[in-house]
């Protein structure tokens, strides 16, 4: 089987948006990285190499992190204001 091709820099970029996406909404709303895990099963190691843009969550895993937040899936990807992209 080959091996997958790594990722370029722009979805390394837009990796680490959606992480500070997550981290910004969480914060927001006053939530603490353990009260999403414990809502959302998600282990805290996982949970925080996505916030910190070093891990791709599948979309089932994002769809978690929301609905343990209370929001919309597109709260957490959205691209930030100033981020004409």
């Amino acid at each position: 089987m080959p091996r997958p091709t790594p990722p370029d820099e722009r979805v390394i970029a837009r990796r680490r948006q959606v992480g500070e996406q997550i981290r910004h909404v969480r914060e927001h709303l006053n939530l603490s990285q353990q009260d999403v895990c414990g809502r959302s099963g998600i282990d805290i190691a996982t949970y925080s190499r996505i916030e910190n843009g070093h891990s791709s969550p599948i979309l089932d895993t994002v769809i978690r992190i929301a609905d343990a937040m209370g929001v919309e899936l597109e709260a957490l990807v959205k691209r930030p204001a100033s981020d004409g992209g």
